[in-house]
Formats: structure tokens, sequence, C-alpha cells
């Protein structure tokens, strides 16, 4: 979407808008409002603690650059764009110690908890059996099973579902490989043309992610997206999608679902291969 049209329209209401006009700048911006762009997208959880001169150093820009990305936004500025993160998005992720207090002097105890934990579990993987894509299910299978390596890549609370697709993956001998970041190496080099990134984020979307997804789609590289919704800034970088929500209880989220979407793309993966 050019520059021009961005700057004449209204300013996200809610962070999915926020997440949807991301998305829709696409890559033709500046340099430096594209550094905006990916430092914003990865880092959606600064946005309503951090200042101004602090996004800017991390996206590394001028705060001037930063403030016009707040503007074709939509937003007047920084503080405006702060402020829809205060008040709508902040409060959805408190921090550890947060959600502990509040979780704390329920009756019940631990079985209380895993009975939640039970029922969003639940709740999650019903919820995947009625959204899931098949079309989108059908592709990344079929893009994954003709790759000659599967670049797996997830950090954070990603990173359980990477180890373990990998695992499974080995398994089978399909070949694989982990980037997990151990003491900051970048493996990204071994990307050759054949090869697949199997890339998966959830907000707040992990940059080095990002980056990597972004590396590979400017190789040529196909890139397979696990994430949870298709505003998401990995969606854009993609060549296949899947989506998967999880319900969460007292702030905290498990993997039910992702985790089912993660063996049955490995699973069918092995079998597409083996009758190949």
């Amino acid at each position: 979407m050019p520059v021009d049209e961005i700057t004449s329209i209204a300013a996200p209401q809610t962070v999915d808008e926020f997440r949807a006009r991301l998305a829709a700048l696409g890559e033709g911006l500046p340099k430096r409002l594209q550094q905006c762009a990916s430092h914003v997208a990865g880092n959606l959880d600064r946005i309503a603690v951090s200042t101004v001169a602090e996004m800017a150093a991390g996206a590394d820009v001028p705060p001037s650059a930063f403030m016009r990305f707040c503007q074709i936004m939509g937003f007047s500025g920084y503080s405006e764009m702060q402020r829809l993160f205060r008040e709508a998005y902040a409060p959805g992720f408190p921090d550890y110690a947060t959600r502990l207090a509040n979780l704390k002097g329920g009756a019940g105890g631990a079985s209380r908890l895993l009975a939640e934990f039970v029922e969003a579990g639940r709740m999650s993987l019903e919820g995947l059996a009625k959204s899931v894509d098949e079309a989108a299910l059908s592709q990344a299978v079929e893009v994954l099973a003709r790759a000659g390596m599967i670049h797996v890549v997830g950090l954070r609370r990603a990173y359980p579902v990477a180890s373990y697709l990998a695992y499974v993956f080995e398994k089978m001998s399909v070949p694989a490989m982990l980037h997990e970041g151990a003491g900051r190496l970048d493996h990204r080099h071994a990307l050759r043309p054949g090869d697949v990134v199997l890339a998966i984020t959830f907000a707040p979307y992990s940059e080095e992610t990002l980056s990597i997804a972004s590396d590979a789609r400017a190789r040529g590289v196909p890139v397979v997206a696990l994430t949870d919704h298709l505003s998401s800034p990995l969606a854009r970088l993609s060549d296949a999608v899947l989506t998967v929500q999880e319900v969460d209880f007292g702030a905290f989220r498990s993997l039910s679902a992702t985790i089912a979407m993660a063996i049955t793309l490995a699973v069918a993966v092995g079998t597409a291969r083996g009758q190949a």
C-alpha cells in the first residue's frame, strides 16, 4: 500500500487492526521505515512500556524516523500509538509476577490449576478443529515434503514446538535443522536453494524468527509459518500460513493446540516423503 494512502486513513482502534495495518504496509517502505516496521512487529509487547527514543534505538533509526512511522500507521504521534497498547495490549500480557499474584488465593490449589489448564487446552483443541484451513495445511505439507532440508526456527514460547518438530523429523529420517539461537549463534548461512524454513512465532513476535524468515524470503527460500493470526508479521513473509490460537488461563497460554498442529505437520510430511 503506498505511503501516501496510509497517511490519509484513520488510526487503528484495536491491536488486531494495528497488526492488519502493519501487514498491509508491505515492503515498499523506505529503508528506515521498514526497520521501524520490523522492530515493532517483533516487539509489540514493548510499546506500552518504552519511550520513543528506546523504540527508535531498537530499530536503529533516529526518533524522527520512528515518529514518521507512527504517522503512516495513522497516529498523530508515538503517544497516541502507545496509548492504544497501554489500554488494550499490555493488560492482556502482564508480567509473570503479576500473573502468579492474580492466581493466588484460589481454592483447590494445584488440582484446580490442573483442571483450568485442561479446560483451556480442550477449548484450544476444539477451536483448532473448527478453524483449520485445510487448503493451507495441504499447501504447507506439500512445500515441506519436497524440501532438501527443513530449517525449523522458533524461540521463546515457540521453542518447545520447534524442538519437538526437529525431534520428530529426525526420528522419521526427514532432514531438519533446528535454529535455536544458543550462544547467539546464527546458522542462517546454512540456507540453500531447495530448502524450506518452518518458522513459528506468536505475539509478542520473536524478532529473531522474523529476521530469519525475512532473510530466507530474500534468498528465494520458501517459508512455512505457524503463527496466531493471518495479520501476524510472519504471515506476509510466508508462502503457506497456518494459524493456531490458544485459550489462556490467568494470562498463561499452553501449547495444546499448537503441539497438535505440529505433530500433524510432522507425520503428514513424513508420510508424503515416504510415499514419494
